[in-house]
C-alpha cells in the first residue's frame, strides 16, 4: 500500500521524503487547488521529481482546478512540460482536461476527489475514460469504499489523515458565491470555519474535526486499496514529516498483523503538530464535527491553575522544551516554552516567564521538544537545482456559429402543486419530488417534457424508468447513458472540451458573461443557463445539521433543508436573477433557460414563471419584494 504525502513547499517536500513517503503530491504555480501554498516553479517541479526518483519515490502533480476555455492553451503547454520532466501522474478534476490529456499525452491521470468519484458507476466511468486511479470522496464509509473497489480494477486512493471538507469536494460554491474565491479554482476562503447560528445553536456549525483514521488501515489493506493519502499542502514541514513517518510505520505494522498500529508517543506528536480535534471520519463514523473552535490548538492538556507565575497543569506529559498555550474560553491569552518542569501526582508545575491573571485556564501543548531536531534534519537535506523550459505550443479550439436558438424555459420543481403553478409557461420540467408518475402524466397532457432529477449524491445509483434524466455525476451518466441526459450545473461545465457528451449541459454558475460567450463559441451541443433560483452552496453528509436557517456573522440567512436521501443542502441567501440579461444570452446561442423553484411558495412560482416567459422587466421589483436577488457571477466571474 502506497503512502502518499503532501508538499506545498520545498521544505515540506523534503519532509515527505525523509518521513518515508512512497509518493508525494504537489502543485505548480498554476492550476492547483491550493493556490495559497508556496507551490513549485517549473524548475522546482523538475528538481522535485529528480530528487524523488533518486529515492525510489513518485511525484504526482495537481492540475486539479476547473479550467476556462481561454486557459486551455496555457494548460496544454503546462501538461507538455509535466510530461517531459517525467511526472509520474497528474491529478485532475476538470473532465475537459482529461479529454485533452487522453488525446495528446501518455502521462497517467488520477481523478481528483474534486471529480466526485463516490460510486461503483463513477469508478467504471473513470476506468473506461482513461483514469489510472480514482481518489475517492472523503464521505464514503468503508463498506462503500469496498463496493467501489469490487466494481472496477481502477487504482483506488483513500484519504487517511488531515482536513475534512464539510461539503462534498468539488460541489462547494459557498466561498465562490459569497466572496468570489472559488474552491474549484484553488482559492477557498473556508467559510466552513466561520461562526454561524442555527435555531438556538451558535458556534462553528460547519467546522469538521480532522481525519485521523489509522484504525481503518487493516480493512483498507484487506480490500486492496492501492494508496492512502495524507491531506496538508498548507501545513508545516514538521506535520508532513510526522504524519508520513507515522502512517508509513502503521502500514508496515498492519502488514505484519500487529494490533498496535500507532504508539502513544506517535499519536501525541501528531496531535501537537496540527489538531482541531480528530475523528476517524466517514470511513468509520458519521460523527465528524468539532464545533467548539475551528483553528489548530495542538494537544489538549486539560486545565491549568495559575497563581502568579506558578502554573499547575493537570497532565504529566510535559517535558523541558515543549511549548504550551493558554486559553480562556475562545480567547488565546499567551504561551511559552517549558523549562524545568516539576512533576508530582500526575500534575506538572512550571514557571511562567510572565504574570498571568490568577485563575483557571485551558492549556494546549503546541510545540514538542523534538520539533527543533526534526527541523535541523530537514534543513540538512539539499534540494537540487535544475532548469526547465516550457514550450509554447499551439492549441486551437474549433469555432462554431450557434446563432439564436428557439427560447425554451425549464423549471425545477419539487411538488405537484408547484408543477401546476408553472406548467402553462414551461417547455420542460425537471422533477425533484415524490409522485413522479403523476408529474409525468400532467406534463404529457400539456406536451411538456418531464425530466426526472437524480438525487444529488448517489454512492449507489438508484434504478429509474424515466426516458429523460438530469444527472449530477459521471456515475449517474454511466448508469443511464442509453437515455436522454441533461447535466445539472453540479457537473461543473467550465470549458468546451467537457466530457461525457450529454444531450444538454447546464453551464457552471461560476462563469461570467464573457466566459459563457467564449465557451458557447466553441461548443456544438445544447446548453442551458440557470437564470433564477437559489444556488446550492453546499451538500453535506453531516447528519447533525438541523433544518432551518443558517445565519452568518453579517446576518445573511441561508436556508438549510434535508433531502429524501438524508443529505443536507445549504442554499444561497439570495435568488439568482438574470432576466435582464437573457437577450444577451440569446445572442450567445443559449438553447434553454433554467428556473429553479424547488421548495418555493406557489404564488412566487407563478409570478416568476410568468415574468420569465413574458420577459417582463416590470416584474423585477415585485420579485425583489419577496426576497433579495443577485446577478451572481454573471457580471464578475471568478479568478
Amino acid at each position: 500500500m502506497e503512502v502518499l504525502s503532501p508538499a506545498g513547499s520545498k521544505d515540506a517536500f523534503k519532509a515527505a521524503l525523509e518521513g518515508g513517503a512512497d509518493a508525494v503530491y504537489l502543485g505548480g504555480k498554476t492550476f492547483g487547488a491550493r493556490k495559497f501554498a508556496p507551490n513549485f516553479s517549473d524548475a522546482e517541479l523538475k528538481c522535485a521529481i529528480k530528487l524523488a526518483h533518486s529515492r525510489n519515490a513518485k511525484v504526482y502533480v495537481t492540475v486539479n482546478t476547473l479550467v476556462k476555455d481561454r486557459e486551455l492553451g496555457q494548460a496544454f503547454s503546462y501538461l507538455d512540460l509535466l510530461n517531459s520532466i517525467e511526472t509520474d501522474a497528474v491529478i485532475v478534476q476538470d473532465r475537459g482536461l482529461l479529454r485533452m490529456i487522453r488525446d495528446s499525452f501518455k502521462i497517467p491521470v488520477h481523478g481528483s476527489t474534486q471529480m466526485g468519484i463516490h460510486s461503483p458507476d463513477d469508478a467504471r466511468w473513470a476506468k473506461e475514460n482513461g483514469l489510472e486511479r480514482a481518489i475517492l470522496s472523503r464521505e464514503l464509509s468503508l463498506d462503500e469504499v469496498e463496493r467501489v473497489r469490487k466494481a472496477s480494477d481502477i487504482g483506488i486512493e483513500v484519504f487517511i489523515h488531515g482536513a475534512l471538507c464539510y461539503c462534498f469536494s468539488g460541489q462547494c460554491l459557498f466561498s465562490s458565491i459569497l466572496g468570489g474565491r472559488s474552491g474549484n479554482r484553488g482559492m477557498c476562503a473556508q467559510p466552513c470555519r466561520k461562526r454561524y447560528a442555527l435555531g438556538r445553536e451558535q458556534g462553528y456549525m460547519l467546522s469538521t474535526a480532522d481525519l485521523f483514521s489509522v484504525q481503518a488501515l487493516p480493512r483498507l489493506m484487506e480490500m486492496g486499496v492501492d494508496a492512502i493519502k495524507i491531506e496538508g499542502r498548507l501545513r508545516s514541514p514538521a506535520y508532513v514529516y510526522l504524519a508520513t513517518r507515522t502512517y508509513k510505520s502503521a502500514v508496515e505494522r498492519a502488514a505484519r498483523g500487529e494490533e498496535e498500529l500507532i504508539t502513544p508517543r506517535e499519536r501525541e506528536m501528531l496531535e501537537v503538530a496540527f489538531n482541531r480535534g480528530f475523528s476517524p471520519g466517514y470511513l468509520m463514523t458519521n460523527d465528524v464535527m468539532q464545533r467548539d473552535y475551528a483553528e489548530s490548538r495542538g494537544l489538549s492538556l486539560g486545565k491549568a491553575t495559575v497563581r502568579g507565575k506558578e502554573v499547575t497543569i493537570r497532565s504529566a506529559l510535559l517535558e523541558a522544551g515543549d511549548g504550551i498555550t493558554f486559553y480562556r474560553g475562545a480567547e488565546k491569552v499567551g504561551g511559552f516554552e517549558v523549562k524545568d518542569p516539576q512533576k508530582a501526582n500526575g500534575t506538572t508545575v512550571v514557571k511562567s516567564p510572565f504574570r498571568l491573571e490568577i485563575g483557571e485556564y485551558s492549556v494546549y501543548k503546541t510545540k514538542d521538544r523534538e520539533f527543533p531536531g526534526i527541523e535541523r534534519t530537514l534543513s540538512s537535506v539539499e534540494f537540487p537545482t535544475c532548469q526547465a523550459q516550457r514550450r509554447s505550443l499551439p492549441f486551437d479550439l474549433p469555432r462554431v456559429s450557434r446563432g439564436r436558438r428557439r427560447e425554451e424555459l425549464s423549471f425545477y420543481v419539487s411538488s405537484l402543486k408547484t408543477l401546476d403553478a408553472v406548467l402553462r409557461y414551461a417547455d420542460r420540467v425537471y422533477y425533484d419530488g415524490p409522485e413522479f408518475e403523476g408529474a409525468l402524466s400532467r406534463c404529457d397532457a400539456s406536451k411538456v417534457e418531464c425530466v426526472l432529477m437524480m438525487p444529488r449524491v448517489t454512492p449507489e445509483v438508484p434504478e429509474a424508468e424515466a426516458s429523460s434524466i438530469m444527472v449530477n455525476s459521471v456515475g449517474q451518466y454511466q448508469n443511464y447513458k442509453d437515455r436522454r441526459l441533461y447535466g445539472s450545473y453540479f457537473m461543473n461545465l467550465f470549458n468546451s472540451l467537457a466530457m461525457p457528451d450529454l444531450y444538454q449541459y447546464t453551464l457552471s454558475v461560476e462563469l461570467s458573461r464573457e466566459e459563457m460567450r467564449e465557451l458557447c463559441s466553441h461548443y456544438r451541443g445544447r446548453l442551458e443557463a440557470l437564470v433564477f433560483g437559489r444556488i446550492e452552496l453546499m451538500v453535506t453528509r453531516d447528519p447533525s445539521l438541523n433544518e432551518g436557517t443558517l445565519i452568518d456573522e453579517r446576518g445573511k440567512r441561508f436556508p438549510v433543508s434535508r433531502d429524501r436521501c438524508g443529505y443536507a443542502h445549504i442554499m444561497n441567501s439570495s435568488d439568482l436573477f438574470l432576466l435582464d440579461f437573457m437577450e444577451e444570452m440569446d445572442s450567445m446561442g443559449i438553447d434553454s433557460y433554467g428556473i429553479d423553484l424547488r421548495g418555493r411558495p406557489t404564488e412566487l412560482c407563478s409570478l416568476v414563471a410568468k415574468a420569465f416567459r413574458e420577459r417582463d422587466p416590470r416584474a423585477k421589483d415585485r420579485i425583489r419584494r419577496r426576497g433579495s436577488i443577485t446577478a451572481g457571477h454573471y457580471l464578475r466571474g471568478v479568478e
